[in-house]
């Protein structure tokens, strides 16, 4: 019994096998720790791999909205790969003991997600970067739907030379974007040049390293659909350093429509994406009486709409 109280509350003094063979039978017997409230620290942890991007303060406000509400503090942590937080989180939230985990990454190991479910510690994955395990509850938004509405928007322009900077080819966010894109091309009748399809980081210096290159030449784009906004302003750099005009010469759209995109010059045509929302559902469903990731339920997916804002670095394409 003294083992099984190690691994439940995250102590380091249980080798991996011990501890993997206590999660197993645990889990097998659908144990989970109940929690009194009192006992519960009045946090939420929201977990990212990093908090650099500008589209983390969205979904931090989000949370702080939800915690506002339930007089509860926000913790944020920086932990592991943008698909997994790293192992040695995990004993420091079985500590601290949060109402639930708020996390932004693609999935979550077997072993993590047993001690979470032991340690009656509810958990949601946001994953506008990611498409989590069936078991994981989670938060997403029509990544697919606004690649098509985004690339519809420039064919519909009279563009027919579009280009694509999408995400990283390892997260399902980046390829569902990168299908709409080529679905509203097929809708169009035109043919997507993979030379056009590039795979970035979402962040401004891989949008202006793959549009500097894609604007070299005179077979160029005549408009780009980014897959982040800050992509997106990498790419009105590298128009402004080949001496492209935004609209007149090169049309761009962003994804995200994170606050900045209303300040850029010209100010960005982009997909709003949902961020603080998603943020307060997941929150919301942390919170909620039936804890969200009990075991032998079906796992909650909700998935909000994304929709295209028009600003001013789009326009028709006049052919010369």
């Amino acid at each position: 019994m003294p083992t099984v109280s190690k691994v439940l509350n995250g102590r380091s003094d249980v080798s991996r096998a011990t501890r993997a063979k206590v999660e197993r039978l645990l889990d097998a017997h659908g144990y989970r720790r109940r929690a009194q409230q009192s006992s519960r620290s009045p946090l939420i942890e929201i977990v990212f791999h990093e908090l650099e991007s500008v589209w983390a303060m969205e979904l931090i406000r989000g949370v702080e909205n939800v915690a506002k509400e339930n007089r509860a503090t926000v913790v944020l942590t920086e932990s592991g790969t943008r698909h997994t937080p790293a192992p040695e989180w995990l004993p420091g939230v079985l500590q601290r003991r949060p109402l639930g985990v708020v996390l932004v990454f693609s999935t979550l190991p077997g072993d993590i997600k047993a001690q979470l479910r032991a340690a009656a510690i509810p958990f949601v994955v946001i994953d506008p970067a990611g498409d989590p395990d069936p078991d994981v509850p989670s938060v997403g938004s029509a990544n697919w739907a606004g690649g098509l509405a985004a690339t519809r928007h420039l064919t519909d322009l009279g563009h027919e030379r579009v280009a694509i900077i999408t995400g990283p080819g390892d997260m399902m966010c980046s390829l569902a974007r990168l299908d709409g894109y080529r679905s509203a091309m097929a809708m169009a009748g035109l043919e997507a040049d993979p030379r056009l399809m590039r795979f970035g980081d979402f962040h401004v210096q891989s949008g202006f390293e793959h549009a500097m290159d894609l604007l070299d030449g005179p077979d160029r784009p005549t408009a780009v659909f980014a897959g982040s906004d800050l992509q997106a302003l990498g790419v009105l750099e590298a128009a402004r350093v080949r001496g492209l005009r935004v609209p007149e010469d090169l049309s761009v759209v962003g994804y995200d429509d994170v606050p900045l995109a209303q300040w850029s010059s010209p100010p960005l045509t982009t997909v709003h994406q949902p961020l603080r929302h998603m943020a307060e559902e997941a929150s919301r469903m942390l919170l909620r009486p039936d804890a969200p990731d009990t075991p032998g339920t079906a796992a909650q997916r909700i998935e909000l709409a994304t929709h295209l804002v028009v600003r001013q670095s789009t326009a028709r394409f006049e052919r010369a």
